[in-house]
């Protein structure tokens, strides 16, 4: 069994720069408060654009195999679109718990909290990334901004959603002159609680917005999946990828092994599953996969400190949204990498642990490195 080590484990802050960065209003909340956005780069034509709403990556430009840059995540225009009920975690810091939490319960230290059931894949309801309002819909502060990183806070109340304990969590997003992509976080809490923060952008490599995804090349660095039920839930032991759709060890097409019968794959509509790493790396990071567009040459390499990766296929995107420039997302127009715990980890014994308890710090590391071919 894995242990919480994995959840704990210290990294390293990369080199930023003491200019300040870019910062323009995004913006107005329903309740008057105004978002703002902030630009960060390099010298290598790559930028990311991140807002306090939710600590969200709203966009991220790197360039092709002819030097041509374009934004390669899914979102919207202004914070009012991230706001919204239509956002499907686009660009997001999911928590205090992301991905599922089987039946909106969980038992910590002999008591049983309730958490919102706000997700009913295949009918059956559970928790997702937070609840109703988790930490994407939350205004976050600034703890420091640079023209290469910046670090957001947010104290989320004992008692938020369900959640126990009064949780101190910070994020960094930082774009290194390597053309990488790092976001950083810790949480520390004042009583025992669950964690499982996740970043959720929706990525497509082409130079081709609301395109389909499915012709991206895909490996993954596991060889074991947890399969679920109807639910999406982990149904109990991990089993090999070898002979099934799932089968990432190797480049592959996304869209090869999704047909229109995704019943007889027992898909529950396309990828949505959490993958094992094969080494994961808890005391640094571990290489998770590898995206490849072959039209653009793009290609994005992840590594974690997280034991686990969940690919979405964006199966459930709805086209008749508009998200930037007017640009209508259908089904697989982007895909999703989040690095993680195992899902329902709070009940699920065989699981890494996702307690956090007072005096330990909570630590999860994403970088993702652009190159084009």
């Amino acid at each position: 069994m894995l242990t919480r080590l994995c959840l704990l484990a210290g990294c390293h802050p990369p080199k930023t720069s003491t200019q300040s960065p870019t910062v323009e209003n995004f913006g107005k909340l329903s309740d008057g408060r105004e978002a703002k956005l902030y630009t960060l780069g390099n010298q290598k034509k790559m930028t990311a654009k991140v807002t306090d709403f939710g600590a969200t990556l709203v966009a991220l430009s790197a360039p092709d195999r002819e030097g041509k840059t374009a934004d390669l995540t899914l979102g919207f225009d202004t914070v009012e679109g991230y706001a919204s009920e239509a956002n499907p975690c686009f660009g997001a810091t999911a928590g205090r718990f992301g991905n599922r939490i089987a039946g909106g319960r969980f038992t910590l230290d002999d008591k049983t909290y309730e958490l919102a059931t706000n997700n009913a894949p295949g009918g059956i309801p559970c928790h997702l990334h937070g609840g109703n309002v988790g930490f994407n819909k939350r205004m976050w502060s600034v703890v420091q901004a640079t023209s290469s990183s910046v670090t957001f806070e947010y104290i989320s109340a004992d008692g938020e959603e369900g959640y126990p304990g009064t949780l101190t969590t910070r994020v960094t997003y930082t774009v290194t002159e390597d053309n990488e992509l790092i976001w950083d976080v810790t949480a520390t809490t004042d009583a025992p609680t669950v964690v499982n923060i996740i970043h959720h952008s929706y990525w497509n490599l082409s130079n081709q917005p609301g395109s389909s995804a499915k012709d991206h090349i895909l490996e993954l660095h596991a060889d074991r999946y947890l399969p679920t039920d109807a639910g999406l839930i982990p149904t109990g032991e991990p089993a090999p990828v070898a002979g099934t759709p799932m089968d990432f060890t190797q480049p592959a097409r996304v869209g090869e092994r999704i047909t229109d019968d995704f019943d007889a794959l027992k898909l529950a509509g396309g990828y949505d599953h959490c993958w094992l790493l094969n080494q994961p790396d808890c005391q640094g990071l571990a290489p998770v996969a590898r995206l490849r567009e072959p039209g653009s040459g793009r290609v994005m390499e992840l590594f974690s400190n997280q034991p686990a990766v969940q690919f979405y296929a964006g199966n459930f995107l709805d086209e008749n949204v508009s998200g930037k420039n007017g640009v209508r997302y259908g089904p697989q127009s982007g895909l999703c990498l989040e690095t993680e715990n195992f899902p329902d980890a709070p009940n699920q014994p065989a699981s890494p642990s996702p307690i956090l308890r007072p005096g330990e710090t909570y630590r999860h590391r994403m970088v993702h490195r652009f190159s084009a071919e």
